[in-house]
């Protein structure tokens, strides 16, 4: 299989070169004396960290020393980063961010979106989309994504929906597609696309989990390749940079670069970790030199794992295959999904179970499965690890003879009264959770991983989202709000003009 996908073939630079690593390298390794921020002093100031990891971490935590240039208008080393990190992913232009992709998908939105204005957008996007409504003050225009019963996950959006949306919608700005989901599901983002530009959208692509796209044709489409205008890529969830460390790349004319800019020095810090930024140059030198080659020696693994979990009773690992006939384009062959209910557990019960007692840590868990996210760090080992865990598992439950696990199935969405921004500035009131049915929600209430809202500011709350609340609270979910446990924020209808008149079109 010729590993290398078109992007690496048009390649225009040299890629063994990390210009902002090895200048920051030279720097940590110079003779200089800080009389500059950060306090640490090149780690002379010691700590408990210090003395773990050593001062040469410390001593490329710099600010801004002179040749190092400046995140917010980089004209030297991270400019020549960054032209590196756009030629890798076939891109006009690449943006390092210091705030995670979560910074790269407000600056898409809130740079394209005006208040009052249209976007297009599958329903189970991350919370930082969300978080974009509100500050740019745009109108979701949701599209509802496949829900898969048997798993108990929300997968991809179809090209009909998406396309029926765009026709119904003709005045709207831009379209967000998720490539992939957080489980590695891929809507036909290319075919979304085409009829997005004919419409005159603009298309972006929230990338998080697919930055390892472009380098291997083994993989699915990377946005650029599809595409999209432009895309936000977490390089550290599956390429190897630093946790916070993602990029936002871009193509064509569609773009206004100006604003774009103006947009992310908004919302970026003037402070950026030059650990994160040297991080990225270094993920990507590797990637581009190694990355196709390991990338499919990871599918290979990945594929026998899957393999020898299906292998085992109870217990079932779905591949690509399984996904398409669901109706899916495509599917991320590096993540490895069990579905645990046959054995007569839930995916929070082994979730628990692998890292107290077998040290293995998943990604996350829901009530049929457990997520595991490989890359290219991936070891041979860790894989034989996991299926040994679950062979051991496995065997002791089945001789508890329990019948399978079936949880309560709900997978409906919100009903929409009003738009994100306006119920976020609403006035407020706060009640307890399960008092709330029928309440207008003024804030986003989710399960992290994988932060995708249940309930977002502007929906109406139904009984099933507070029965679905309870259930992640006894499961031990992580419930993340902006309120205490078992209270919510929702708008004061009684003193909302909103409310006084709710046939106001927003």
């Amino acid at each position: 299989m010729n590993v290398f996908r078109k992007v690496g073939k048009t390649l225009k630079r040299d890629h063994t070169q990390t210009p902002y690593f090895s200048k920051l390298k030279a720097y940590a390794e110079g003779p200089y004396v800080s009389h500059d921020v950060p306090g640490h002093k090149r780690g002379e100031l010691d700590n408990d960290m210090i003395r773990f990891v050593g001062k040469s971490v410390f001593r490329l935590d710099a600010n801004a020393p002179r040749g190092l240039d400046n995140l917010n208008n980089p004209t030297g080393v991270i400019k020549e980063a960054a032209e590196l990190m756009a030629d890798a992913f076939g891109a006009d232009k690449a943006y390092f961010l210091t705030g995670g992709t979560t910074m790269g998908i407000l600056s898409m939105i809130m740079s394209v979106c005006r208040a009052k204005e249209k976007i297009i957008l599958p329903r189970n996007v991350h919370k930082s989309a969300i978080n974009a409504l509100i500050l740019s003050g745009a109108v979701p225009i949701f599209v509802k994504p496949h829900i898969d019963p048997d798993l108990g996950i929300a997968n991809h959006v179809s090209v009909d929906d998406m396309v029926e949306a765009i026709n119904d919608n003709p005045d709207a700005k831009a379209v967000l597609v998720i490539n992939p989901t957080y489980f590695g599901v891929v809507s036909d983002l290319k075919e979304i696309a085409r009829a997005a530009h004919e419409a005159g959208m603009i298309v972006m692509a929230d990338e998080a989990h697919g930055s390892h796209f472009p380098f291997s044709d083994a993989l699915p489409m990377g946005a650029m390749e599809a595409g999209a205008d432009m895309a936000s890529c977490s390089l550290h969830k599956t390429v190897g940079s630093l946790t916070q460390s993602s990029i936002l790349i871009a193509q064509g004319v569609m773009v206004d670069h100006v604003r774009l800019r103006s947009t992310i020095n908004m919302i970026q810090s003037t402070s950026p970790s030059g650990l994160l930024m040297s991080s990225l140059d270094a993920a990507r030198k590797t990637i581009v030199t190694e990355g196709p080659k390991l990338l499919s020696d990871l599918i290979r693994m990945a594929q026998k794992t899957r393999e020898r979990i299906d292998a085992i009773e109870g217990l079932s690992s779905p591949s690509r295959a399984y996904f398409e006939k669901q109706g899916a384009y495509s599917f991320d062959e590096t993540k490895i999904i069990v579905k645990v209910s046959g054995l007569g557990v839930s995916g929070f019960d082994l979730f628990k179970v692998l890292f107290d007692r077998f040290k293995i840590q998943v990604e996350l868990a829901e009530s049929h499965i457990i997520l595991c996210v490989l890359s290219a760090g991936t070891r041979q080992s860790d894989l034989d690890a996991l299926v040994d865990a679950l062979e051991t598992i496995a065997f002791e439950t089945r001789a508890l003879k329990l019948p399978p696990y079936a949880p309560r199935f709900i997978y409906t969405w919100p009903e929409y009264f009003t738009r994100p921004r306006e119920a976020y500035h609403a006035p407020k009131t706060t009640m307890p959770i399960h008092d709330a049915a029928g309440q207008i929600a003024a804030e986003s209430v989710m399960i992290y991983p994988p932060g995708i809202p249940i309930v977002i500011p502007g929906e109406v709350i139904s009984d099933d989202i507070i029965d679905d609340l309870q259930y992640y609270k006894e499961q031990g979910s992580v419930i993340l709000s902006d309120t205490e446990q078992g209270m919510i924020r929702v708008v004061d209808k009684d003193n909302w003009f909103k409310w006084e008149d709710s046939d106001e079109v927003d």
